[in-house]
Protein backbone atom coordinates (compact mmCIF):
# COMPACT_ATOMS: atom_id res chain seq x y z
CA UNK A 1 0.00 0.00 0.00
CA UNK A 2 1.19 3.34 -0.79
CA UNK A 3 2.44 5.65 2.31
CA UNK A 4 0.39 9.49 2.23
CA UNK A 5 3.21 12.18 3.46
CA UNK A 6 1.66 15.45 4.99
CA UNK A 7 -1.94 14.52 3.05
CA UNK A 8 -0.62 14.02 -0.48
CA UNK A 9 0.80 10.84 -2.18
CA UNK A 10 4.28 10.31 -2.94
CA UNK A 11 5.67 11.03 -6.70
CA UNK A 12 6.45 7.09 -7.01
CA UNK A 13 2.44 5.98 -5.96
CA UNK A 14 1.15 8.75 -9.05
CA UNK A 15 3.61 7.27 -11.07
CA UNK A 16 2.61 3.95 -10.93
CA UNK A 17 -1.27 4.48 -10.96
CA UNK A 18 -0.28 6.07 -14.61
CA UNK A 19 1.73 3.00 -15.28
CA UNK A 20 -1.21 0.78 -14.55
CA UNK A 21 -4.44 2.28 -15.57
CA UNK A 22 -6.28 1.57 -18.74
CA UNK A 23 -5.95 4.09 -21.09
CA UNK A 24 -8.99 4.15 -22.79
CA UNK A 25 -10.85 4.10 -19.55
CA UNK A 26 -9.06 7.44 -18.86
CA UNK A 27 -9.37 9.16 -22.41
CA UNK A 28 -12.86 8.07 -22.16
CA UNK A 29 -13.43 9.53 -18.93
CA UNK A 30 -11.70 12.83 -19.80
CA UNK A 31 -13.05 13.32 -23.22
CA UNK A 32 -14.25 16.78 -23.81
CA UNK A 33 -17.52 17.53 -24.51
CA UNK A 34 -16.93 18.95 -27.58
CA UNK A 35 -17.05 14.85 -29.51
CA UNK A 36 -20.87 15.42 -29.23
CA UNK A 37 -21.80 15.21 -32.88
CA UNK A 38 -23.45 18.36 -33.22
CA UNK A 39 -20.33 20.46 -32.87
CA UNK A 40 -18.27 18.21 -35.14
CA UNK A 41 -17.01 20.02 -38.12
CA UNK A 42 -13.44 19.50 -38.89
CA UNK A 43 -10.95 16.64 -37.26
CA UNK A 44 -7.28 15.99 -37.97
CA UNK A 45 -5.31 13.40 -37.36
CA UNK A 46 -1.34 13.73 -36.72
CA UNK A 47 1.12 11.31 -34.90
CA UNK A 48 3.79 12.22 -31.80
CA UNK A 49 6.73 10.34 -30.06
CA UNK A 50 7.35 10.49 -26.61
CA UNK A 51 11.20 10.91 -26.78
CA UNK A 52 11.87 10.32 -22.93
CA UNK A 53 10.51 6.62 -23.13
CA UNK A 54 13.36 5.57 -25.38
CA UNK A 55 15.34 3.24 -24.51
CA UNK A 56 18.37 0.79 -25.14
CA UNK A 57 16.16 -1.73 -25.96
CA UNK A 58 12.83 0.29 -27.40
CA UNK A 59 12.26 2.84 -29.63
CA UNK A 60 10.02 5.54 -27.73
CA UNK A 61 6.24 5.12 -27.41
CA UNK A 62 4.06 6.90 -30.71
CA UNK A 63 1.05 8.42 -30.12
CA UNK A 64 -1.97 9.19 -32.30
CA UNK A 65 -4.05 11.87 -31.52
CA UNK A 66 -7.21 13.46 -33.32
CA UNK A 67 -8.30 17.09 -32.32
CA UNK A 68 -11.06 18.88 -33.23
CA UNK A 69 -12.03 22.41 -34.82
CA UNK A 70 -12.07 23.70 -31.50
CA UNK A 71 -7.97 22.47 -31.31
CA UNK A 72 -9.39 19.81 -28.48
CA UNK A 73 -7.20 16.54 -28.48
CA UNK A 74 -10.51 14.10 -28.49
CA UNK A 75 -9.23 10.51 -29.03
CA UNK A 76 -5.71 9.33 -28.80
CA UNK A 77 -4.16 5.63 -29.18
CA UNK A 78 -1.14 4.49 -28.57
CA UNK A 79 1.16 2.88 -31.76
CA UNK A 80 2.14 -0.67 -30.98
CA UNK A 81 5.76 -1.36 -31.88
CA UNK A 82 5.14 -3.79 -34.93
CA UNK A 83 2.54 -1.49 -36.61
CA UNK A 84 2.85 2.41 -37.75
CA UNK A 85 -0.77 4.87 -37.80
CA UNK A 86 -2.28 3.14 -40.96
CA UNK A 87 -4.38 0.96 -39.34
CA UNK A 88 -4.35 3.08 -35.76
CA UNK A 89 -6.33 5.51 -37.47
CA UNK A 90 -9.05 3.50 -38.46
CA UNK A 91 -9.06 2.17 -34.73
CA UNK A 92 -9.04 5.54 -32.88
CA UNK A 93 -11.92 7.35 -35.20
CA UNK A 94 -13.98 3.50 -34.87
CA UNK A 95 -15.13 4.81 -31.45
CA UNK A 96 -16.13 8.12 -32.26
CA UNK A 97 -19.46 9.08 -34.34
CA UNK A 98 -18.03 11.26 -37.15
CA UNK A 99 -21.05 11.08 -39.67
CA UNK A 100 -20.57 14.00 -41.51
CA UNK A 101 -17.50 15.35 -40.58
CA UNK A 102 -14.38 16.18 -42.43
CA UNK A 103 -11.42 14.32 -41.72
CA UNK A 104 -7.64 15.25 -43.01
CA UNK A 105 -4.61 13.41 -42.37
CA UNK A 106 -0.88 13.58 -44.24
CA UNK A 107 0.41 11.46 -47.01
CA UNK A 108 0.82 8.29 -45.23
CA UNK A 109 -2.79 7.96 -44.90
CA UNK A 110 -3.48 8.33 -47.82
CA UNK A 111 -4.65 4.67 -48.60
CA UNK A 112 -7.49 3.21 -50.32
CA UNK A 113 -8.83 1.49 -47.17
CA UNK A 114 -8.72 4.55 -45.30
CA UNK A 115 -10.66 6.07 -47.92
CA UNK A 116 -13.33 3.36 -48.19
CA UNK A 117 -13.64 3.20 -44.04
CA UNK A 118 -14.19 7.41 -43.60
CA UNK A 119 -16.95 6.94 -46.54
CA UNK A 120 -18.48 4.26 -46.38
CA UNK A 121 -17.99 2.51 -42.51
CA UNK A 122 -18.35 6.08 -40.33
CA UNK A 123 -20.40 7.96 -43.26
CA UNK A 124 -17.63 11.23 -43.04
CA UNK A 125 -15.49 12.97 -45.35
CA UNK A 126 -11.43 12.89 -46.17
CA UNK A 127 -9.41 15.33 -46.94
CA UNK A 128 -5.17 13.08 -47.73
CA UNK A 129 -2.20 15.01 -48.76
CA UNK A 130 -0.49 13.33 -51.97
CA UNK A 131 3.17 13.39 -52.10
CA UNK A 132 5.97 11.43 -53.22
CA UNK A 133 5.34 8.74 -51.35
CA UNK A 134 2.47 7.57 -53.61
CA UNK A 135 4.45 8.51 -56.69
CA UNK A 136 1.76 6.95 -58.99
CA UNK A 137 -1.00 9.42 -57.71
CA UNK A 138 1.14 11.85 -57.53
CA UNK A 139 2.08 11.96 -60.83
CA UNK A 140 -1.94 11.65 -61.92
CA UNK A 141 -2.44 15.09 -59.95
CA UNK A 142 0.55 16.22 -62.06
CA UNK A 143 -0.43 15.88 -64.95
CA UNK A 144 -3.98 17.03 -64.58
CA UNK A 145 -5.42 19.74 -66.55
CA UNK A 146 -4.78 22.49 -64.19
CA UNK A 147 -4.64 25.19 -66.86
CA UNK A 148 -8.33 25.17 -67.30
CA UNK A 149 -9.47 25.00 -63.68
CA UNK A 150 -11.67 27.82 -62.87
CA UNK A 151 -12.36 27.60 -59.30
CA UNK A 152 -9.65 29.46 -57.56
CA UNK A 153 -8.67 30.63 -53.91
CA UNK A 154 -5.93 32.68 -52.63
CA UNK A 155 -5.62 33.26 -49.28
CA UNK A 156 -2.52 34.85 -47.58
CA UNK A 157 -1.05 34.80 -43.90
CA UNK A 158 1.69 36.61 -42.47
CA UNK A 159 4.97 34.68 -44.34
CA UNK A 160 2.74 32.14 -46.08
CA UNK A 161 0.56 31.91 -48.96
CA UNK A 162 -1.58 29.88 -50.65
CA UNK A 163 -3.49 29.15 -54.20
CA UNK A 164 -5.85 26.04 -55.09
CA UNK A 165 -7.24 25.14 -57.88
CA UNK A 166 -9.89 21.99 -58.09
CA UNK A 167 -10.95 19.70 -60.55
CA UNK A 168 -13.84 16.82 -60.48
CA UNK A 169 -11.66 13.65 -61.45
CA UNK A 170 -8.77 11.09 -60.41
CA UNK A 171 -8.95 7.55 -60.20
CA UNK A 172 -8.43 7.65 -56.33
CA UNK A 173 -11.35 5.88 -53.95
CA UNK A 174 -14.62 8.45 -53.96
CA UNK A 175 -12.36 11.14 -55.32
CA UNK A 176 -14.02 14.23 -56.40
CA UNK A 177 -11.83 16.77 -56.16
CA UNK A 178 -8.36 17.38 -56.06
CA UNK A 179 -6.95 21.05 -55.39
CA UNK A 180 -3.37 22.15 -56.13
CA UNK A 181 -2.13 24.24 -53.10
CA UNK A 182 0.93 26.45 -53.52
CA UNK A 183 2.66 27.35 -50.37
CA UNK A 184 5.40 30.56 -50.01
CA UNK A 185 7.35 30.58 -46.97
CA UNK A 186 9.50 33.76 -45.85
CA UNK A 187 11.93 32.30 -43.07
CA UNK A 188 11.62 35.61 -40.67
CA UNK A 189 14.95 35.28 -39.39
CA UNK A 190 16.84 35.03 -42.79
CA UNK A 191 14.61 36.01 -45.08
CA UNK A 192 14.90 33.00 -47.62
CA UNK A 193 11.72 33.01 -49.45
CA UNK A 194 10.61 28.84 -50.18
CA UNK A 195 7.58 27.30 -52.58
CA UNK A 196 5.93 24.09 -52.21
CA UNK A 197 3.16 22.68 -54.27
CA UNK A 198 1.23 19.84 -52.42
CA UNK A 199 -1.75 18.26 -53.68
CA UNK A 200 -5.04 17.13 -51.82
CA UNK A 201 -7.59 15.16 -52.86
CA UNK A 202 -11.20 14.89 -51.14
CA UNK A 203 -14.81 13.39 -51.38
CA UNK A 204 -17.32 16.00 -51.37
CA UNK A 205 -18.13 17.82 -54.93
CA UNK A 206 -17.42 21.29 -55.76
CA UNK A 207 -21.02 22.61 -54.72
CA UNK A 208 -20.33 21.00 -51.33
CA UNK A 209 -16.61 21.84 -50.54
CA UNK A 210 -15.63 25.12 -52.50
CA UNK A 211 -11.84 25.91 -52.76
CA UNK A 212 -12.22 28.55 -49.87
CA UNK A 213 -13.51 25.25 -47.97
CA UNK A 214 -10.61 23.16 -48.69
CA UNK A 215 -8.08 25.97 -47.88
CA UNK A 216 -9.65 26.36 -44.76
CA UNK A 217 -9.27 23.22 -43.44
CA UNK A 218 -5.71 22.47 -44.75
CA UNK A 219 -5.24 25.00 -42.28
CA UNK A 220 -6.62 23.64 -39.73
CA UNK A 221 -4.42 20.48 -40.28
CA UNK A 222 -1.30 22.10 -39.83
CA UNK A 223 -2.80 23.96 -36.92
CA UNK A 224 -2.10 20.14 -35.44
CA UNK A 225 1.61 20.92 -35.04
CA UNK A 226 0.99 23.44 -33.05
CA UNK A 227 -1.49 21.72 -31.22
CA UNK A 228 -0.46 18.20 -30.26
CA UNK A 229 3.84 19.11 -30.40
CA UNK A 230 4.36 22.62 -29.29
CA UNK A 231 2.19 22.77 -26.82
CA UNK A 232 2.97 19.74 -24.36
CA UNK A 233 6.19 20.35 -25.02
CA UNK A 234 6.46 24.09 -23.93
CA UNK A 235 4.42 23.68 -20.99
CA UNK A 236 5.19 20.27 -19.26
CA UNK A 237 8.55 19.54 -21.38
CA UNK A 238 7.06 16.58 -22.78
CA UNK A 239 9.93 15.37 -24.43
CA UNK A 240 12.31 15.32 -21.38
CA UNK A 241 9.46 12.91 -19.58
CA UNK A 242 11.03 9.72 -18.69
CA UNK A 243 7.92 7.87 -17.76
CA UNK A 244 8.20 4.75 -20.19
CA UNK A 245 6.41 1.73 -17.65
CA UNK A 246 3.33 0.22 -18.68
CA UNK A 247 0.61 2.82 -19.82
CA UNK A 248 2.92 5.90 -18.39
CA UNK A 249 3.47 7.11 -21.95
CA UNK A 250 -0.17 7.72 -23.09
CA UNK A 251 -1.90 7.99 -19.62
CA UNK A 252 0.47 11.46 -18.92
CA UNK A 253 0.00 12.47 -22.83
CA UNK A 254 -3.61 11.80 -21.22
CA UNK A 255 -3.37 14.13 -18.91
CA UNK A 256 -1.39 16.65 -20.71
CA UNK A 257 -3.55 17.65 -22.92
CA UNK A 258 -6.40 17.73 -20.89
CA UNK A 259 -6.01 20.64 -19.48
CA UNK A 260 -5.29 22.97 -22.44
CA UNK A 261 -8.90 21.24 -23.72
CA UNK A 262 -10.22 22.36 -20.33
CA UNK A 263 -8.79 25.87 -20.29
CA UNK A 264 -9.51 26.57 -24.64
CA UNK A 265 -13.38 25.99 -23.14
CA UNK A 266 -12.73 29.32 -21.10
CA UNK A 267 -11.74 30.95 -23.83
CA UNK A 268 -7.61 31.02 -23.14
CA UNK A 269 -5.44 31.87 -25.53
CA UNK A 270 -1.90 32.12 -24.18
CA UNK A 271 -1.90 28.33 -22.82
CA UNK A 272 1.15 29.28 -20.53
CA UNK A 273 -0.04 32.69 -19.13
CA UNK A 274 -3.32 30.28 -18.31
CA UNK A 275 -1.41 27.90 -16.38
CA UNK A 276 0.47 30.61 -14.48
CA UNK A 277 -2.86 31.71 -13.34
CA UNK A 278 -4.23 28.74 -11.90
CA UNK A 279 -2.23 28.10 -9.17
CA UNK A 280 -3.38 31.60 -7.40
CA UNK A 281 -6.09 29.42 -6.98
CA UNK A 282 -4.77 26.07 -5.96
CA UNK A 283 -8.66 24.51 -3.97
CA UNK A 284 -11.20 26.06 -6.51
CA UNK A 285 -9.61 26.31 -9.85
CA UNK A 286 -9.42 22.52 -10.51
CA UNK A 287 -13.06 21.78 -9.92
CA UNK A 288 -13.85 24.72 -12.23
CA UNK A 289 -11.66 23.23 -15.16
CA UNK A 290 -13.11 19.60 -14.54
CA UNK A 291 -17.01 21.08 -14.03
CA UNK A 292 -17.07 19.22 -10.27
CA UNK A 293 -19.53 21.59 -7.84
CA UNK A 294 -18.18 22.66 -5.15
Amino acid sequence: MARWGSGRPRRWALRRVAERLHPDGLAALLRPASTERDRRVRLAADGKSARGSRTRTRTAARLLAVIDQDDQVIAQLRIPDKTNEVPCLREVLGLLDIEGAWVSADALHTQRETARFLVEDKKAHYLLTVKLNQPALYARCRRLPWEKATAKYCGRTEGHGRKVLTVSHLDFLYARQVARVIRHRTDKTTGKRTRETVYVITDPPSHQAKPQDISLALRGHWHTKNKIHYVPDTLWDEDRSRNRTGHGPENMATLRNTTPNRLRTTDATNMAEAVRDRPYEPFTAPLDLLGIPR
